[in-house]
């Protein structure tokens, strides 16, 4: 008689529900075969709905390949709302019709997960282009318009030049042809793509902030007002990477001032 081993190997071969091997073994009595076979249909099932998913979130893409455009770079940043640090965009060129399982919103990728996806963007990207603005930036043209610049750098630095730009919410003054999505990074993989590069990139910048001006806890809150960072404020001061423009640092600041004068 077949192993319960056996069979779940064999299983793990079949990629349709409607495999006939299914049919067979369903008449095999042990507990152990059954449950093999359910778990086996489970993970066809999360694979077709993970297909489908992906699918859904190419249409814009496809939209563009049926005028015959194929370098299509999806445009997205990370960091506006921090106390610290800069505001980081990434463009990202996928191949036509490339899907990357597990791709997604950044922020809907568990964390444990964004190294993982962030090394595949890197390996299937056709190209990648990166824009950091960093605080005083920020601070000397509001973090709208440091955005923006953000994802000029990016786009400047993505070789072959793209043939069309999507944008997660942003119109960008550019020569380039634009499609502005709202919720872009949920609704389309190549600004899904740019979504966790410049996620993992501001992280990464963020840790290494984190050793430089230690008591803030940079590493956890990315340089969003956490309770953590917010005492790290009151207690440590104002660092040069603090964004002055933002509250409550801007009346941190204005306290300091008033207390030297």
């Amino acid at each position: 008689m077949t192993t319960i081993k056996e069979i779940k190997e064999l299983l793990a071969t079949v990629k349709e529900l409607d495999n006939p091997l299914f049919l067979e073994l369903e008449k095999d009595p042990r507990s152990g075969v059954q449950k093999e076979i359910s778990k086996r249909k489970k993970a066809i099932q999360a694979e077709l709905d993970e297909d489908l998913r992906l699918e859904t979130m190419l249409s814009y893409e496809k939209e563009l390949y049926k005028q015959g455009l194929t370098l299509i770079a999806g445009v997205d940043e990370v960091g506006r709302g921090p106390l610290a640090g800069p505001v980081v965009a990434a463009a990202v060129i996928l191949p036509k019709n490339c899907k990357i399982r597990g791709l997604n919103d950044s922020k809907k990728i568990p964390k444990k997960k964004h190294l993982e996806i962030y090394h595949a963007v890197q390996d299937q990207a056709l190209a990648i282009g990166i824009g950091i603005m960093d605080n005083q930036v920020i601070d000397q043209v509001n973090i709208y318009e440091a955005t923006k610049l953000a994802m000029k750098e990016a786009i400047s630095q993505v070789s072959p030049k793209p043939e069309h730009l999507l944008i997660d919410a942003m119109k960008l003054e550019l020569p380039i042809s634009q499609t502005s999505i709202i919720k872009g990074d949920a609704n389309s993989l190549s600004i899904a793509a740019a979504s966790i590069v410049a996620k993992v990139t501001r992280d990464n910048i963020m840790k290494d902030y984190d050793n430089q001006y230690p008591g803030y806890d940079f590493t956890a809150n990315a340089g969003y007002g956490t309770a953590k960072h917010l005492d790290g404020l009151k207690k440590l001061g104002v660092t040069p990477i603090h964004r002055i423009s933002f509250e409550p640092v801007k009346s941190l600041v204005a306290e300091e001032k008033e207390s030297l004068s």
